[in-house]
């Protein structure tokens, strides 16, 4: 077992959604936000950033200022974290579809470990010199879905650091990009017959959507 901490990012505005808390939402009866901490279920600590409701065996903390966007809500994370934890798993809060199994392949990927394919699950690649700072999932027009991806906590810290020295302090409104800028990333490729790990629900196209492949 590889040992790692998730933080999941609950802090946005759901504009598309009528600014409704969209976390909350439920896909197959079952809250979004619940769907995604089950996935991670093994993660220690599970850190939920966000307004909450607090949930059983989950922390939960706010970004600073609230709506201060995902930088500040991985600040905000990481602040939870012991310098000890080597791996956490940054993901959005909106993602019905995420599996164990997917967290795995990314944690796989990370390490360099090298499984047979099978469908539903990530393409692999021979082990790599090169030690990667992160893994993540990449949509199939090659957009990496960096809140669906798994980073070395130190990496992450350095990183955090850098851009919180060049912003003066101040990360509020930051794009992750700018955070993750630099680092090395290892992009994973789903091969399932759904939409991927990775699918967020922004409208209530999408939450129907993610309704059908749930049944």
């Amino acid at each position: 077992m590889t040992a790692y901490a998730a933080v999941v990012l609950a802090g946005g505005a759901g504009r598309r959604m009528g600014g409704r808390d969209k976390p909350a939402l439920p896909v197959g009866g079952v809250p979004m936000r619940e769907r995604v901490l089950t996935a991670v279920a093994d993660a220690s600590p599970r850190i939920l950033v966000g307004p909450g409701p607090a949930i059983a065996g989950v922390r939960l903390t706010r970004e600073m200022p609230p709506g201060g966007g995902p930088v500040a809500a991985v600040a905000a994370g990481l602040a939870l974290l012991d310098m000890e934890v080597p791996v956490v798993a940054l993901l959005a809060a909106d993602l019905p579809l995420l599996t164990r199994p997917a967290v795995g392949d990314l944690l796989d990927h990370l390490h360099g470990v090298d499984r047979p394919r099978s469908a539903g699950t990530a393409s692999r690649q021979r082990p790599r010199s090169v030690t990667a700072d992160g893994a993540c999932y990449v949509d199939r027009s090659g957009r990496r879905q960096t809140l669906c991806g798994v980073w070395r906590s130190a990496a992450l810290r350095a990183a955090l650091d850098r851009l919180t020295v060049r912003r003066g302090g101040d990360v509020a409104g930051a794009p992750l990009r700018e955070l993750l800028a630099g680092l090395t990333v290892r992009e994973v490729t789903w091969h399932g017959d759904d939409p991927g790990p990775w699918f967020d629900c922004d409208t209530e196209r999408d939450l129907r959507r993610a309704e059908e492949w749930t049944r």
